[in-house]
């Protein structure tokens, strides 16, 4: 018999993403999840299947609304969480 309580600590941290995707879109929110490292727009677009200029553009309303920040780091740009995006994904 499995452990008493488990299935509840899984379907909790689901219903926030579900919530997340409801509430920016299923691809921005998981671009959101996958910025637990800073990433740059290939890496992200190469990971999740997607064009570059399609996550480009998922990652430019992310940056507009404070939840990512974007740094260069010698020739690329990286992309990571800021205070706000983690305590969404939170």
């Amino acid at each position: 018999y499995p452990a008493r309580g488990v299935a509840a600590v899984w379907r909790g941290s689901r219903v926030r993403h579900d919530a997340l995707a409801r509430l920016l879109g299923a691809t921005r929110a998981e671009l959101l999840a996958a910025l637990s490292d800073p990433a740059s727009t290939t890496s992200l677009a190469r990971r999740h299947g997607l064009s570059p200029s399609t996550v480009s553009a998922h990652l430019t309303v992310l940056r507009d609304t404070g939840l990512i920040v974007a740094q260069r780091h010698k020739r690329q740009v990286l992309y990571e969480r800021t205070p706000l995006g983690e305590a969404l994904l939170g």
